[in-house]
């Protein structure tokens, strides 16, 4: 029943918060406008970021009190941490979302984000080796692992978040499949259980203003929370590397992808266009909403075979999604070259 409250009560604090956030945004005059990237005909709020954190930081200082966030895996000082990185994330997502800051000062927050959680004891130790036993990482390497992890995992969800409710639901998704894991190898009324379904409300209940057509957008802070929550999830869950892969594979490798091709472009790695898989979607003629639930369902697939699979098997999965990816990427382009030619012929 504990489960079942965290997650309600999350959800009802982020439906609570979004839209007085959006009245907020649109006061200041906050707001995302329509441009030569963008899929929106007109301005839409920012700082949905804020609500999520709102109702994740408020329902965690409800269980907090309770006792069922802190045992014998997960200590006060990584929490105080973790609320800490999340409180710097979203500061910095406000400001962003304002002053529309460039990438170089965008970065500070993340860095130090990342930075104080790793110092205040959120660190990978081991990981599981697919041919038996474990892999341990003295503690300098695996405070190392985890910088640049939750680093990745952050900026993997900021260029995720280009479609109404994509980043929202993967993180539903995703946080949810934590807690489905977390089930079978962790303690009883686990602070990891809570933290996944404490953040999987917070995002339905925002999920429901930013659904197509979104009434508010992420923002900044909303989009790096996301993958720094789920990076710390996956590092806390006890080194749940390859279950967080298998469900952020999809966006993770569209993101290395994506920047490798910049980099031979001699573009900013870090830069915007509308390159990515969930524009590519749109390209070739399914809808927004059909987009978002394709990916939703690749997300889905993929994350919940770790629920199934032992550590061989995930590494198996994880070239399937490989290959799947490359398969994807060469339909898509060949669908849309299709599109293209035929167009041409029309005119």
């Amino acid at each position: 029943m504990m489960y079942f409250f965290s997650l309600i009560i999350s959800f009802l604090l982020a439906a609570l918060f979004t839209p007085l956030v959006k009245k907020l945004a649109l006061k200041l005059n906050i707001t995302d406008q329509p441009g030569p990237r963008k899929i929106h005909h007109q301005p839409v709020a920012l700082l949905g970021g804020l609500a999520i954190y709102l109702a994740f930081t408020s329902c965690l200082l409800i269980f907090l009190a309770l006792g069922y966030i802190i045992d014998v895996k997960i200590s006060g000082l990584q929490v105080l941490g973790i609320v800490t990185a999340v409180s710097i994330l979203i500061i910095g997502g406000i400001l962003d979302d304002i002053y529309n800051l460039k990438p170089a000062q965008q970065i500070i927050f993340p860095l130090l984000a990342v930075s104080i959680t790793v110092l205040f004891g959120v660190k990978i130790q081991f990981v599981t080796n697919p041919f038996g036993g474990y892999l341990n990482f003295p503690l300098y390497t695996g405070v190392i692992f985890a910088f640049f992890w939750l680093l990745g995992m952050i900026y993997t969800t900021k260029f995720l978040d280009g479609l109404d409710g994509l980043v929202s639901g993967v993180t539903s998704i995703g946080s949810i499949i934590i807690f489905i894991v977390s089930l079978s190898w962790d303690v009883a009324n686990s602070g990891t259980s809570y933290l996944a379904l404490i953040l999987a409300g917070s995002c339905l209940g925002f999920l429901i203003f930013n659904w197509h057509p979104a009434k508010i957008f992420l923002g900044e802070g909303g989009s790096v929370f996301c993958g720094y929550m789920l990076g710390v999830l996956s590092i806390i869950s006890g080194s749940k590397i390859a279950t967080a892969l298998l469900i952020m594979g999809i966006p993770i490798l569209d993101v290395a992808w994506v920047i490798i091709r910049r980099l031979i472009q001699g573009k900013s790695p870090i830069g915007a266009d509308r390159k990515h898989l969930h524009f590519r979607l749109l390209d070739i003629g399914l809808s927004h909403r059909q987009a978002v639930l394709f990916l939703y369902s690749a997300t889905a697939a993929f994350g919940l075979t770790s629920l199934f699979l032992h550590s061989r098997g995930k590494l198996i999965a994880l070239f399937l999604l490989l290959l799947f990816m490359v398969v994807l990427a060469a339909g898509l382009f060949y669908i849309y070259q299709k599109k293209q030619t035929h167009g041409h012929k029309k005119i």
